[in-house]
C-alpha cells in the first residue's frame, strides 16, 4: 500500500502541498511509519489563499512547516472516529475542532473526501488550508 506521500505524489490535485511539503522538509517525516491523519488541501484550496501566499510560506520554511504540521495529527482517525471525538491535537500542538453535524467539517474547512487509506495512516481531503488561531 502506498504511504501518505506517494498518494499525494500520484494525485495531481496536490502539487501545491507536495511542493509545501517539500520545501517545508517533511516528506521524510511523513513516510516514516507514522501512523498519520493528514487533512490534505487540494490545489484549489490553496488557490483560495491570497495572491503570494503560497509563494511567501514556501521563502519561510519554518512557517510553512507549523502551517502543515497543523494539518497533521499522530495516530489514525476515520471520519467516525473524528466525528466522535470531536477535536484532535495537531502535530503543531494546537487542537483541530471536527465537526459532523452538516457534514464532515475540520475547522473551517469541509472534507470533500475522506478515509483514503495509507500504508502509514489516513488521509481526509480538505476544500480550504486550515490555520491556527
Amino acid at each position: 500500500m502506498p504511504t501518505i506521500v506517494d498518494i499525494a505524489v500520484s494525485n495531481e490535485g496536490f502539487s501545491t502541498l507536495v511542493a509545501a511539503v517539500q520545501a517545508a522538509g517533511l516528506v521524510e517525516a511523513l513516510q516514516s511509519p507514522g501512523p498519520f491523519t493528514v487533512f490534505a488541501p487540494n490545489d484549489a484550496a490553496f488557490a483560495k489563499l491570497p495572491p503570494g501566499t503560497v509563494q511567501t510560506l514556501v521563502q519561510n520554511p519554518p512557517q510553512l512547516a507549523r502551517i502543515l504540521t497543523f494539518h497533521v495529527a499522530s495516530g489514525k482517525y476515520t471520519q467516525a472516529d473524528l466525528v466522535k471525538m470531536g477535536q484532535v491535537d495537531s502535530l503543531e500542538g494546537a487542537p483541530i475542532p471536527i465537526n459532523g453535524e452538516e457534514g464532515f467539517e475540520v475547522k473551517n474547512a469541509t472534507v470533500i473526501a475522506a478515509d483514503i487509506e495509507a500504508d502509514n495512516g489516513i488521509i481526509h481531503v480538505l476544500d480550504n488550508v486550515i490555520l491556527m488561531g
